[in-house]
C-alpha cells in the first residue's frame, strides 16, 4: 500500500539551504583554524598540511618574538570576570527597581540602552578621548571596563526586565505573610527563582567582554587584551602559533558555555526536588 507523503513547500528547501550556508560561514573558518593549528614544525599558515603535531601549542608557552599571550589572556579573563559581576549585580538591582514606576523611568531606561545603537568604535573613541582630556591614562581596568559595561549592561537589563515581567509576586507576598523581611524575601525567594536567568546574564556578559574588540581598541591603554593582541599578531606572526592560540581561546569559550549550562542543569534539578 502506497504511503501518501505531503510534498514539502519550496520555502522549506530555501530555509534548509540558508541554514546550511549559515553553519558553513559560522563554523567553516573555525574548523580551518583548528586543522591548521596542528601543522607540523615546518608548517605554514595555509594548506596543504606539512605534517601533524601539537608543536605550535607548546610554542604558545615559550618566549615569543612578538605577542604577549599569557598577559593578554589574563587581562581579558580578569576584565571579563569584573564585567560579569558588575553586570549581574546592577542588572538584578535595576530589574527590581523598575518593577515600580517612578518619575523619569522611561528616560532612564532609554538612556541605559542607547549605547546599543551607537557604533562601538565611537564609544571607544569617545571614552579614550575623555580620559586623555582629563589627563588620566586609559587602562583595561578603568576606561576599558566602562566601555565594556556600555555593551553588556543593556543586554543584562533587557533580560532581567523580561524575567521580572513574568515573575509572580504572590510568592513574595506569601513570604512576607510568613514574617520574612524584605531582604529575606529577596535572598530566599526571589534570588533562587531568577538564578538561572542571572547565570545566563553572567555567561552573556562574560563572553561579550572576553571577545570585545572595537570598544577596547581606544580604551585599553598600553596593555592589550586578547582580541587586540590577536589582531596585532596577524600582521607580525607568520607561523601557525596564531592558529593554535585561536584554537585554545575558542576551546576556552566553549568551556565557559559548558560550565554555565551545567550550572543551569544542576539548579533545575535541585528546584525540581
Amino acid at each position: 500500500m502506497a504511503i501518501n507523503r505531503e510534498k514539502r513547500p519550496l520555502s522549506f528547501y530555501f530555509l534548509a539551504a540558508f541554514f546550511a550556508l549559515f553553519v558553513l560561514f559560522l563554523y567553516g573558518p573555525m574548523l580551518t583554524i583548528f586543522i591548521l593549528s596542528f601543522q607540523g614544525p615546518r608548517g605554514g599558515l595555509t594548506f596543504p598540511m606539512n605534517g601533524f603535531s601539537v608543536h605550535w601549542f607548546g610554542n604558545l608557552f615559550e618566549q615569543q618574538a612578538v605577542g604577549d599571550f599569557g598577559g593578554s589572556f589574563l587581562r581579558s579573563l580578569k576584565l571579563g570576570l569584573i564585567v560579569m559581576v558588575v553586570t549581574v549585580v546592577v542588572s538584578f538591582m535595576a530589574g527590581l527597581a523598575f518593577r515600580r514606576r517612578f518619575y523619569g523611568d522611561s528616560i532612564v531606561f532609554y538612556l541605559a540602552i542607547a549605547s546599543l545603537i551607537v557604533p562601538s568604535i565611537l564609544i571607544s573613541l569617545g571614552i579614550g578621548l575623555l580620559f586623555n582630556i582629563v589627563q588620566i591614562q586609559p587602562n583595561w581596568f578603568t576606561s576599558a571596563l566602562g566601555a565594556h559595561l556600555t555593551w553588556t549592561f543593556p543586554f543584562g537589563l533587557l533580560i532581567m526586565f523580561a524575567v521580572f515581567n513574568r515573575f509572580d509576586r504572590s510568592y513574595e507576598e506569601a513570604a512576607r505573610d510568613l514574617g520574612a523581611s524584605p531582604w529575606q524575601t529577596i535572598q530566599y525567594v526571589v534570588l533562587p527563582m531568577v538564578a538561572p536567568s542571572l547565570i545566563g546574564v553572567a555567561m552573556f556578559s562574560f563572553t561579550l567582554s572576553y571577545d570585545e574588540f572595537a570598544r577596547t581598541l581606544m580604551t585599553a591603554g598600553a596593555l592589550n587584551t586578547l582580541p587586540l593582541e590577536i589582531y596585532g599578531m596577524t600582521t607580525n606572526v607568520t607561523t601557525p602559533v596564531l592558529y593554535a592560540l585561536g584554537t585554545v581561546t575558542t576551546g576556552f569559550s566553549f568551556v565557559v558555555i559548558a560550565v554555565a549550562l551545567g550550572t543551569l542543569v544542576i539548579l533545575r534539578r535541585r528546584g525540581a526536588k
